[in-house]
């Protein structure tokens, strides 16, 4: 059991990695889930050369999603222009 907890702990460390926070120089712990998600769906968006990314649905019907997206589109743009 210790074993598949420790196991657990290093996958979800390992996952957390793969959402951008890294990449986009910006702690994101603290904020709510959806904002999370905004800001680094946000931040995608800004990153591609053509396209969105964003949950159409939730960006209309979720306010923390779309602030996080807002706020990450800009943020990442700001830096990409830099």
């Amino acid at each position: 059991m210790k074993r598949a907890t420790v196991l657990l702990g290093v996958a979800l460390t390992l996952g957390a990695c793969s959402t951008g926070k890294e990449a986009n120089k910006v702690n994101l712990e603290g904020y709510p889930p959806a904002f999370r998600a905004g800001y680094i769906d946000g931040c995608n968006s800004a990153r591609r050369l053509a396209g969105t990314v964003r949950d159409e649905h939730r960006f209309r019907t979720d306010p923390m999603y779309a602030t996080g997206w807002r706020d990450g589109l800009d943020i990442c743009r700001a830096e990409k222009k830099r």
